[in-house]
């Protein structure tokens, strides 16, 4: 070979090698460039995932009241705000950077995700202690009810009870007497009043000794009386009764009779008379004098 051909063959392979290296120095350009493009959209999507973790932290500290769990959830979020702004001053071009705190995202995300899944379960927990003191609630209030309904019940029946027992009288028979012993026809003429009644029959009213208070009333209802001081209790205050008499009351009906022995003037006109046993009025009656 000639020199002029091995000058023309040295230029072909000096041409190639440079074509090669300016080839492969432009695709390397190209491949830097789109790593470079690579690694900012990866940095911008970190960026807003770190952000997203942070205001995730601050919702899951607003779902709950446990202060140490506030404040881990608190530490969290400032780590996870750290590494946002260490994200954010980082360059695109810096790969080693990227990778490190693409791997602190992922540890952040595992921690988080940890949290919702401990705050969910204490949530549902809670829900079920809720519902579980809304029925322990509604259970007492429906018992209290009952309770309140029973003891009404109870005091009804005891009243009912009690009014059973009272006495009742009837057929009260009053017949004014003259000093002779006779029915007397006008008031000037009356020196004895005598009353008789019917204590009527009843099974559950208590047997044994009971005192009846017999009032007389004239007609301004004035109470015959012989002594201020002769009173009973009714309806929480004191009445003056004219005869108090005591019998021994089987449960079966009996007749009583008492005496007014009269020491006063009587007015003409319509009088009263009424019965008083346990505190109760059994029953009344009037009578006339002219």
């Amino acid at each position: 070979m000639d020199k002029n051909k091995k000058l023309i063959f040295v230029i072909i392979i000096l041409i190639i090698v440079l074509g090669g290296i300016s080839f492969y120095a432009i695709f390397k350009t190209k491949e830097n460039s789109d790593m470079k493009e690579l690694f900012a959209i990866e940095k911008e999507e970190m960026e807003n995932e770190y952000t997203t973790f942070a205001t995730q932290y601050d919702e899951l500290q607003i779902q709950i009241s446990n202060d140490s769990l506030r404040e881990k959830l608190e530490s969290e979020k400032l780590k996870t705000q750290r590494l946002l702004e260490e994200l954010r001053q980082v360059k695109s071009s810096n790969a080693a950077e990227i990778t490190r705190l693409k791997k602190e995202l992922k540890t952040v995300r595992a921690v988080l995700r940890s949290y919702v899944v401990q705050i969910d379960s204490l949530n549902r927990v809670n829900e079920a202690l809720t519902t579980e003191n809304q029925q322990v609630k509604k259970k007492y209030s429906e018992a209290s009810r009952q309770i309140k309904t029973l003891s009404q019940e109870k005091k009804n029946l005891n009243e009912r009870v009690q009014l059973a027992a009272q006495l009742d009288v009837t057929n009260i028979s009053v017949v004014p007497k003259n000093k002779k012993g006779k029915v007397a026809k006008k008031a000037k003429d009356t020196k004895k009043i005598a009353v008789s009644f019917t204590v009527v029959k009843n099974i559950t009213a208590k047997t044994g000794q009971r005192t009846l208070y017999i009032r007389i009333t004239q007609p301004g209802n004035e109470v015959l009386c012989k002594n201020s001081g002769d009173t009973f209790t009714y309806e929480n205050r004191q009445l003056t009764y004219s005869i108090k008499k005591y019998i021994e009351y089987t449960g079966e009906e009996q007749t009583v009779s008492v005496y007014w022995d009269v020491a006063e003037f009587l007015q003409s006109g319509t009088y009263s008379v009424y019965v008083f046993a346990d505190g109760v009025m059994a029953g009344s009656g009037t009578f006339d004098l002219k």
